[in-house]
């Protein structure tokens, strides 16, 4: 299994630990980037990007990364804080007026990227059609009534995450989230990541391969179940690529997503202008709840648009000042203020693991090996 791009001699245990993902079969085709103070030291790919076994995984692959598109997401948000065009601790009212129906109107910006707003799913089915279309989505999610008290606890807002953050962003800066995030945040980073994809790169995409075996039993510290709206195969069709799924249809690859994610990090300057400013990039990390979540069942402790650090986060890390998400089937990405490091990880194979797949987990533990040298 030849496995490409560069890696520092420092990170040799994250070569070591991917090329063993692939040659064992864990992986079928996948990326793994790190970034150091907003550089480059790891950009490693190998495998397939198909199941067939045809296409080789080239350095410019890419593949639906599901919920790690909820970090750019925020992303698009924390960059608004930024320049002074969204208050993180107002009312979403203040920006989306229809919002503030049904016992809504105290329901702030903070409590969206917090997953805290009571809003975790529909009251009504939703078919793969309602979740592109963009003006059923929100107006419908705007006269709904919130679930729980606003703020109090979390319960993972797993699709309806991208249409509410989303939404805001369309009513100040009168753009789709993804024509946004594109030209304000992608475009001035170089970085090859998308929320909604269109036909001129879908030869590149590598299509998502199911998880096999049967599904995990329903967890019984569940409190809220969603909506499963969207199949690994739904994601395979044109419709699904062109929509703008801000919670779960952003495409790339470890490298996009740990250059982008490294704004957190380094700030990332672009020619223009740095990207967040410090005070941006540490709002972060005002937490807004912890304990199980109401719809996943773990333990999550949940800042402003990501996961924190703690003692019984399901991913383990290692310093105090870290932030993460991941995706369904497995991708993960984390920004450690305190080693200023970027860790991402992109792969085709999903699983029924979640946060606690191993692979992920591996490759980052192989890379906090390189802190000890």
């Amino acid at each position: 299994m030849e496995i490409q791009g560069t890696c520092s001699d420092r990170f040799s245990a994250v070569r070591e630990v991917f090329t063993d993902l692939l040659r064992s079969g864990a992986d079928l085709g996948a990326s793994v980037a790190v970034y150091l103070d907003g550089e480059p030291v790891v950009d490693l790919w190998g495998g397939y990007a198909d199941q067939a076994r045809s296409r080789p995984w080239q350095r410019d692959t890419i593949t639906n990364v599901w919920s790690t598109t909820k970090t750019m997401t925020a992303l698009c948000a924390l960059v608004l804080a930024d320049r002074g065009e969204l208050d993180l601790y107002a009312p979403v009212a203040k920006y989306w007026p229809e919002f503030s129906a049904a016992g809504k109107s105290r329901i702030e910006i903070r409590h969206l990227l917090g997953h805290t707003a009571g809003l975790p799913d529909w009251d009504s089915h939703m078919t793969l059609d309602d979740l592109c279309d963009w003006e059923k989505a929100t107006s419908l999610l705007a006269g709904q009534s919130p679930r729980w008290e606003p703020g109090t606890a979390s319960g993972y807002h797993r699709f309806t995450h991208g249409f509410l953050i989303g939404e805001v962003i369309r009513r100040i800066c009168r753009q789709s989230i993804g024509t946004f995030f594109a030209e304000q945040i992608a475009a001035p980073l170089d970085a090859d990541f998308h929320i909604g994809l269109t036909a001129e790169n879908d030869p590149r995409v590598s299509d998502v391969v199911p998880a096999s075996g049967p599904a995990p039993a329903a967890n019984p510290r569940v409190s809220i179940p969603v909506g499963a709206y969207v199949t690994a195969e739904d994601t395979w069709t044109t419709q699904w690529r062109r929509a703008e799924i801000p919670a779960a249809a952003g495409y790339g690859n470890a490298r996009s997503v740990a250059a982008l994610q490294s704004v957190l990090v380094s700030g990332s300057w672009t020619p223009n202008a740095r990207l967040l400013s410090e005070d941006t990039c540490r709002a972060v990390f005002d937490e807004q709840s912890h304990g199980t979540d109401l719809v996943l069942g773990i333990p999550v402790r949940f800042g402003v648009g990501y996961a924190l650090n703690t003692s019984d986060a399901p991913v383990s890390i290692a310093n105090p000042r870290t932030c993460y998400w991941g995706g369904r089937g497995g991708s993960l990405v984390v920004n450690d203020l305190d080693a200023r490091m970027t860790f991402a990880y992109v792969m085709n194979r999903m699983t029924y693991l979640g946060l606690n797949d191993p692979r992920g987990q591996r490759l980052l533990k192989a890379c906090y090996e390189a802190f000890k040298r």
